[in-house]
């Protein structure tokens, strides 16, 4: 199919939770669209934001979805990293833990990296590397799979701390967020750009995470100062969703948009 002919295709599958609270296990209705086709979200940000952290879709299974994403864990505890089909937890001891399948996730984004295309990118920060990613892309309108693998001169992640109920929202708990400053560091930065229509399902632009290249650092991507990377790009034009059948999901009150506290969260300041 050219790219011409594609279109961007949103399906919404309801996970069907069997229980409330932590601990659930997700069954999946049967779409008859391969998730090799596009993003896998499970959840959206504004229910995030709002502090609907309780796990419904245990990792073992997010990874028939993707092998490549990010996220995080039930509760919000800490950053979720999903590298080569492993899902890692950057807690707020700055450490990446291999997580196991049964561990849930209440927010997540993943998809099966097949990048369209592929450069070498030298010296610049967080925001040249964003300018130079919208200058190479067709299209703002559909989604983007990004990796960027090398050496780094600085990176500045956060990590946040896991909640108890009654969850207060992602805003109020990045006041307590631990942030870690990598030098002359190598690894991996893998996400999303989302176009700007999103901003209520997923974060709009840029959502990157990052993963030291032994797998033992990491966290949601502040600032960083590439020395030199291979920048991936992967042309997506499907999303999947899946979303809660009942819980925190169910008694959230979405129905007012949460754009200047995702701002906030993305920028690491309340």
């Amino acid at each position: 199919m050219s790219m011409s002919t594609r279109t961007v295709v949103i399906v919404i599958l309801v996970a069907l939770v069997a229980g409330l609270g932590l601990g659930y296990t997700a069954s999946y209705v049967s779409t008859g669209i391969s998730a090799q086709q596009g993003i896998t979200q499970v959840s959206t940000i504004d229910a995030l934001l709002a502090g609907a952290y309780d796990g419904v879709v245990p990792c073992g299974e997010l990874k028939h979805y993707g092998d490549t994403g990010l996220g995080t864990l039930d509760a919000l505890d800490g950053e979720m990293v999903m590298v080569d089909g492993v899902v890692y937890q950057v807690r707020t001891d700055g450490r990446a833990y291999v997580v196991n399948d049964t561990t849930t996730t209440p927010f997540a984004v993943v998809t099966f990296f097949e990048p369209d295309t592929s450069e070498s990118v030298p010296g610049m920060n967080y925001t040249q590397l964003k300018e130079h990613v919208d200058g190479q892309i067709p299209t703002d309108n559909i989604f983007y799979a990004i990796k960027l693998e090398g050496s780094f001169d600085y990176v500045k992640t956060r990590s946040v701390p896991r909640q108890q109920k009654p969850y207060p929202p992602l805003v109020d708990v990045i006041e307590n967020q631990t942030t870690f400053e990598l030098e002359n560091v190598s690894g991996i930065v893998v996400g999303f750009r989302c176009p700007s229509y999103m901003k209520q399902i997923n974060v709009p632009e840029y959502h990157l995470h990052f993963l030291t290249e032994n797998r033992t650092a990491g966290g949601h991507v502040l600032e960083m100062r590439i020395k030199e990377c291979r920048l991936s790009i992967d042309y997506i034009y499907d999303l999947h969703m899946l979303l809660p059948h009942r819980g925190v999901f169910y008694s959230t009150d979405l129905s007012t948009s949460r754009e200047g506290e995702l701002s906030a969260v993305e920028r690491g300041a309340s």
